[in-house]
């Protein structure tokens, strides 16, 4: 499905951005126009959702932006719409912080699918190559030290994993992660730093220990 992003508004700040969504969201349910208020809301949300694609995509899944698949962050920004429109039908988010929640699970889940396909599809190998191991899945290719992040950073509570994800993972500043979650830059900035201990008590063990 091809979703046209809309040109850069100069005037249009972040913050009203974030009001317009957020009337939208306060209309759609019991509208009886719901279908097309969805997709205007998209249209607003569109560049932010843009952003989120490619920070996501390229910092967490670059192998899907190299050959074969090429992915780019286009086409994954209209995946991930055609996935809200079927998703705004049944689940209303009540705010802006839920509405890119439900948007950053399905840039997830759209992306691991495409890897697990990904991983999935035949190798053509040679006799003259039997010999050389297949590379190793998205799964399997991880270190055990990366599977202990990982692991660490689902299982903080839902407030610090969901800063860590905006800010560390998918790079936006702690202007933009505010305006995503509805709080302030101080809240977002203690809550980064909640996480960063968490992260660091979980992994305690793999800090370099200083010499006897």
């Amino acid at each position: 499905m091809a979703f046209a992003e809309r040109p850069y508004d100069p005037v249009m700040q972040p913050e009203q951005t974030t009001i317009l969504i957020q009337r939208y969201l306060d209309r759609i349910p019991g509208d009886a126009h719901a279908e097309t208020l969805v997709r205007e809301l998209l249209a607003q949300a569109v560049q932010r959702l843009h952003r989120l694609c490619s920070n996501l995509l390229h910092r967490r899944y670059p192998r899907l932006a190299r050959p074969p698949v090429n992915l780019q962050a286009e086409d994954l920004l209209s995946a991930v719409v055609a996935r809200l429109l079927r998703a705004l039908r049944a689940v209303q988010p009540g705010n802006v912080r839920q509405f890119f929640a439900l948007a950053n699970q399905h840039m997830r889940w759209e992306l691991n699918d495409l890897a697990r396909r990904l991983d999935e599809q035949p190798r053509a190998r040679s006799i003259s190559d039997s010999s050389v191991p297949a590379p190793a899945s998205s799964d399997s290719g991880l270190s055990i030290n990366a599977r202990r992040m990982l692991a660490a950073i689902e299982g903080m509570p839902e407030e610090e994993r969901e800063v860590f994800s905006l800010v560390r993972i998918q790079g936006l500043s702690h202007v933009e992660a505010a305006e995503i979650m509805g709080v302030c830059t101080k809240t977002v900035q203690r809550r980064i730093h909640r996480s960063m201990l968490l992260l660091a008590e979980a992994l305690d063990d793999l800090r370099p220990q200083d010499p006897p």
